[in-house]
């Protein structure tokens, strides 16, 4: 009985490690390649549980997902302008022909990467050479980077990856480069400023010119309607001053010499020289005003 449980322990063991060599899983993120002696005997895209034929057949795993190629420095390249640019990029890329991708680069990632690398390179220093730095820094870098996306996509496919999208991170000058070109955008952003102050000046002292124009129109019409005025009061004033005195001549008289005593003794230190019996002084002697005897 104990050489049965033994014999059936040991067939038990068996059966675990055969099925352990002869199944094994695809996970949803990869593809299985099962090479039978060093051949591709089949590919496996799909997830799940598989049976290879154990000692004969192996498995080799790819990553499905998109993966990311960064350039750990940026590149120097030249633009139409003779002009160098540091240009900063990725790729974004999958293996989408497992078969293929092994033929080709013998399923080696730093390969893959090598032949993406200086597949991009090569078109983006293409593009760089036809534009301006405008061009690659604004104005049609979409443009640039669509058609090099589709460029080294064909060249991609040719080893079984797609390349997903290039993107510029960056693209900056040369330090010597910027220097040259702030300088420059400072002489310029100068020019407009001064074109604007002088420009400014001009305008103010057109304003001001005006402004005394219209103030010297203003002062003149209002001294002749002030003077017109003055000239109808007077005159309104001396018909007054006439109907009065000519009612009364002896308050008219009266009034006309305390007019003159004012304007005489206006100051404490007025002197007047006068014979005091002078006609001058005989509202003083007489309220009336009669002459003296």
């Amino acid at each position: 009985m104990r050489d049965k449980f033994s014999l059936f322990g040991g067939a038990l063991v068996f059966a675990v490690v055969v099925a352990s060599a002869s199944l094994f899983t695809v996970d949803q993120r990869q593809y299985a390649i099962v090479f039978q002696l060093g051949e591709i005997k089949e590919v496996i895209a799909e997830p799940g549980l598989n049976f290879k034929l154990p000692l004969i057949q192996n498995v080799r795993y790819f990553d499905k997902r998109i993966l990311t190629m960064d350039t750990a420095e940026p590149e120097r390249f030249i633009t139409s302008e003779k002009k160098n640019v540091l240009v900063d990029h990725f790729v974004k890329w999958r293996i989408v022909d497992p078969r293929l991708y092994y033929v080709s680069v013998a399923g080696d990632e730093a390969r893959a990467r090598t032949r993406l690398a200086q597949t991009v390179n090569s078109g983006l220093r293409e593009e760089f050479g036809r534009r301006t730095v405008h061009d690659v820094v604004s104005g049609e870098r979409d443009l640039i980077m669509d058609q090099m996306r589709e460029r080294a996509d064909r060249d991609a496919r040719t080893i079984g990856v797609q390349i997903v999208d290039v993107r510029l991170k960056r693209v900056d000058l040369p330090n010597e480069v910027s220097e040259s070109v702030y300088r420059r955008m400072e002489a310029e952003r100068k020019r407009v400023a001064n074109e604007l102050r002088s420009q400014g000046a001009a305008e103010a002292e057109k304003i001001r010119a005006d402004a005394d124009r219209q103030r010297e129109v203003i002062v003149a019409e209002a001294y002749r309607t002030s003077q017109q005025i003055k000239g109808e009061g007077d005159a309104k004033a001396t018909s007054t001053y006439a109907d009065a005195f000519g009612k009364s001549p002896e308050f008219y008289s009266f009034y006309r010499s305390l007019e003159a005593y004012r304007a005489s003794f206006a100051g404490k230190s007025n002197v007047l020289v006068v014979d005091p019996s002078s006609d001058f002084f005989r509202f003083m002697k007489d309220a009336g005003g009669a002459p003296r005897n």
